[in-house]
């Protein structure tokens, strides 16, 4: 493992899943997740509850970004101490209309979404474990689930997350980076040549 991403769901991990792949880093993302939940929801079940097998889960990947491995970057700096920690950013007010209009809606809200979501969780005990934990790490974290929404209760927690990487990680291992800075930041501190293609701009709200 090379990267581990530290930055919230909805701060263009998308965009970095492709871009990381395209240097030559592959990318363990939600999407890994999502597509193999027979297997995975067991893996990270036990990995929140502290007996985690990560070169299981990891396996084939040199760095990560996104839920659920984004929520366990403390345990993962030490279980890969040469491994860099990229935190992604944005401002909280877009950060706060992105999750409102994605992942919000699993939770709370009058939208087709949340309903279809809800009813999913009912009949799908596969896509119902799942859920739970993804609901288990927001809720552990006193973060999104407990907010029903409130927007500014939701940016406060978005800020202090960052905040606690950004005073936790030592500043020789860390990148706070956004997206719209382009590749520089991200290859200089990689210590990877920057591709001739410019940065992919993956929105898959």
């Amino acid at each position: 493992m090379k990267l581990i991403g530290a930055g919230l769901p909805r701060t263009a991990t998308t965009t970095q899943l492709v871009a990381l792949e395209m240097l030559g880093l592959p990318c363990y993302h939600m999407r890994d997740m999502m597509m193999d939940l027979e297997g995975s929801v067991p893996q990270w079940r036990k990995a929140f509850e502290g007996d985690a097998d990560w070169d299981e889960i990891f396996e084939g990947k040199e760095s990560t970004v996104d839920w659920p491995a984004a929520y366990h970057w403390r345990e993962l700096m030490d279980v890969y101490p040469d491994a860099k920690v990229l935190l992604s950013v944005r401002s909280a007010e877009s950060w706060v209309e992105s999750m409102h209009n994605t992942i919000a809606q699993i939770w709370f809200g009058d939208s087709l979404m949340h309903h279809l979501a809800q009813a999913q969780y009912q009949i799908d005990p596969l896509y119902a474990g799942w859920l739970d934990v993804l609901y288990d790490m927001w809720s552990k974290r006193d973060m999104l689930v407990n907010t029903d929404g409130d927007p500014a209760l939701m940016a406060t927690q978005m800020e202090e997350w960052n905040q606690e990487v950004i005073d936790t990680v030592p500043a020789e291992r860390l990148l706070v980076w956004n997206p719209k800075e382009g590749w520089d930041p991200l290859c200089d501190f990689l210590e990877l040549p920057v591709p001739e293609q410019p940065l992919p701009h993956v929105n898959d709200t």
